[in-house]
């Protein structure tokens, strides 16, 4: 599984005009899961979205997680997360989930989070949509759930 995560002052996503989800403070998450998915995958990415510690704390330091500063999550689905783009100049996103599969997963994603405690408002997983945000800083983090499984070189 693959996200890409902004921290943010205010995220919203529309779709056909109408804004369907948004959020003050916290993260807005791109979530895309790939062909071969555990539940592994899924709580490694989970845990580390509302854990990652990219909020400043009264030194100005990134030392506060999500859950510490009760933000919350705009979890938007992305499956273009997948893009190859080694042949050509049109992307390949073979190594995406299927929809139906890449749906499921989104669910799971939005279940977990929210039995995390942490507040969640979604896109709508396969509209075109329309994401507007403050990106605070910028900090933009990328995670990919498979890193976990390759040793850490020091």
């Amino acid at each position: 599984m693959r996200a890409l995560i902004q921290r943010v002052s205010r995220a919203s996503v529309a779709v056909d005009g109408v804004t369907i989800g948004e959020i003050g403070r916290g993260l807005l998450v791109f979530f895309a899961a790939g062909r071969e998915e555990s539940a592994e995958d899924l709580d490694y990415l989970c845990k580390k979205v509302v854990n990652l510690r990219i909020f400043s704390d009264d030194a100005g330091k990134m030392n506060l997680s999500l859950l510490d500063i009760s933000g919350a999550v705009l979890l938007v689905s992305q499956f273009t997360l997948y893009a190859s783009t080694r042949k050509g100049n049109r992307p390949s996103f073979t190594a995406a989930a299927d929809p139906v599969e890449g749906r499921r997963w989104y669910e799971l994603c939005i279940d977990r989070l929210v039995g995390m405690g942490v507040e969640v408002a979604t896109g709508e997983f396969g509209a075109h949509m329309e994401v507007s945000l403050v990106n605070d800083g910028p900090v933009t983090i990328w995670l990919d759930s498979q890193e976990r499984k390759h040793s850490r070189r020091t």
